[in-house]
């Protein structure tokens, strides 16, 4: 189903129990003291969807284990990426939010198991300090991120790989209370 936003953005809304070709996720934008969001340069190599090393730029996202809570996927996926638990939570999207992987990546991304993600996405307030952030060893995994930044939430879009930006549209205009000007 197809949900037209406010802002006229187009945007998929698929519950992962309706549609199992749809990887279940969260994502998390992350708001600093100044409005700012922290987003994150994925490797080249962070796995099969992160085609396009022009729009290597994203918030915090990740998969729902099974039986796992999404808050408490949010919070772990957050923790696992960016070493961040001082966080306190604003806002949860009201829906899932998906998007379709382009064809030539979907049967390389996840086994071709899924065409694509559905998210629920969450807002937290960074309550830490910078330092706290530790994207070459976070919580002991994989790094993802090379780089990171606090940006402004309106400018995620552009920033992000193009077949994910209606969603990132989406969580512009839920989130925008939370942003800087």
């Amino acid at each position: 189903m197809a949900y037209q936003g406010e802002a006229g953005v187009s945007v998929k809304i698929i519950a992962p129990q309706t549609d199992p070709a749809y990887r279940p996720c969260v994502g998390i934008a992350l708001f600093n003291r100044e409005g700012l969001v922290f987003v994150g340069r994925r490797f080249v190599s962070a796995g099969p969807e992160h085609v396009d090393s022009t729009y290597a730029w994203q918030m915090p996202q990740g998969g729902v284990d099974p039986g796992e809570d999404v808050l408490g996927a949010a919070r772990r996926e957050l923790f696992e990426e960016t070493n961040i638990s001082s966080v306190t939570l604003l806002a949860e999207s009201p829906d899932w939010l998906a998007y379709d992987l382009p064809g030539n990546v979907a049967g390389r991304a996840w086994r071709g198991r899924y065409r694509g993600q559905t998210q629920k996405w969450f807002a937290f307030r960074f309550e830490g300090e910078d330092d706290e952030i530790d994207i070459a060893s976070p919580a002991g995994h994989k790094p993802e991120f090379d780089e990171w930044r606090w940006e402004r939430l309106r400018n995620t879009p552009e920033l992000i790989i193009p077949f994910k930006r209606d969603v990132y549209e989406e969580v512009v205009r839920l989130f925008a209370p939370f942003a800087a000007d």
